[in-house]
């Protein structure tokens, strides 16, 4: 049976992975308007740790004495002690905030190698590496219900692809996106395995925002410039600020929550909603249509998705109908 907080990880999961769809939504403007993807993920990351920053010190905790009344901040404190953590913390979270950086920047450039939509589908590979991953370094074990989810999902995801003009997709761009889903996968494991449950999630967030803006502060400083949207649009402000919002701060926070709830297997299936989200999106801004066979990929990835967070709720129920034919003693 599952337990309240199973409930809201798997909400919160479906959550992550609906935002982080979002991502080619904003993006796709800026790229039109002559931003490289070196300084768009340079400002997603900027805001989105400052608007960490900002919840952080709203949510700053107040001392209280024995009587239950708030206490003062002592003299000379910090106002940014709330950024404190243990220095056995940085290298996990440096780590963690690399990965999640490569595999963002990744993603970002493979928009210049093939449709946005096409991209998204290919980063879904992620949950099998992350299965794969979790079995062979952390023995978890791969039940027939997960392969099976993953199959469904995957198979879904192949009849979202389209190829319009029937061309071959690009090497380089396929390539890129498969190193997307690695690193996206090794963030996934990574968040769950380094003694992290502990430290508040909001705390962990700005971390790995941090950690992830310098992989974008050495690529800008490469290239040799920062791009901005130019004077007569700056309305793709916006664009930037959302990115830093929804498919930042609200899919990280919603991740790493919902990892610790129910670990990262089921999460990491549950990102099917991003590609979902992107042919949506397509569909209702950008008046793409909804061919019979994306229907059906997308049915085939809500199954998936409903069986996950039915997790083992559906189990005696399927052997009660299993029993209803017995199979037959051979004589």
């Amino acid at each position: 049976m599952q337990t309240r907080h199973g409930h809201i990880g798997y909400l919160l999961g479906a959550a992550a992975g609906i935002t982080y769809g979002l991502n080619p939504l904003f993006t796709i403007p800026l790229y039109n308007d002559g931003m490289d993807a070196y300084s768009v993920l340079f400002f997603r990351y900027l805001f989105g740790m400052l608007t960490i920053a900002v919840m952080l010190f709203i949510r700053q905790p107040q001392e209280t004495a024995p009587d239950g009344e708030p206490v003062q901040r002592r003299h000379g404190q910090s106002p940014f002690a709330i950024f404190a953590i243990g220095r056995k913390y940085l290298l996990p979270l440096f780590l963690l905030g690399v990965s999640m950086g490569v595999s963002s920047l990744t993603l970002f450039v493979s928009y210049n190698y093939m449709d946005a939509g096409i991209a998204s589908t290919l980063l879904f590979v992620y949950p099998i590496m992350v299965a794969v991953g979790m079995a062979i370094f952390f023995h978890e074990k791969l039940t027939m219900q997960t392969i099976l989810c993953i199959l469904t999902a995957s198979v879904g995801i192949f009849l979202l692809y389209k190829q319009g003009d029937g061309a071959t997709l690009s090497l380089a761009g396929t390539v890129i996106v498969l190193v997307s889903a690695l690193t996206y996968a090794v963030y996934l494991i990574g968040i769950n395995r380094h003694g992290l449950n502990h430290i508040p999630t909001l705390k962990i967030t700005f971390y790995i925002l941090l950690f992830a803006l310098l992989v974008y502060v050495v690529c800008v400083v490469a290239n040799g410039q920062l791009a901005v949207p130019t004077a007569g649009r700056w309305y793709l402000w916006f664009n930037l600020l959302a990115l830093g919002l929804l498919p930042t701060v609200v899919s990280f926070t919603c991740s790493t929550i919902a990892i610790q709830h129910v670990g990262p297997t089921p999460v990491a299936i549950l990102g099917a909603f991003e590609p979902a989200t992107a042919v949506f999106c397509g569909i209702v801004f950008l008046g793409e249509s909804l061919t019979l066979r994306e229907g059906i990929g997308l049915t085939l990835i809500v199954l998936a998705v409903i069986t996950v967070v039915a997790g083992g709720s559906i189990t005696k129920p399927l052997t009660r109908f299993r029993k209803l034919f017995p199979r037959k003693d051979k004589s």
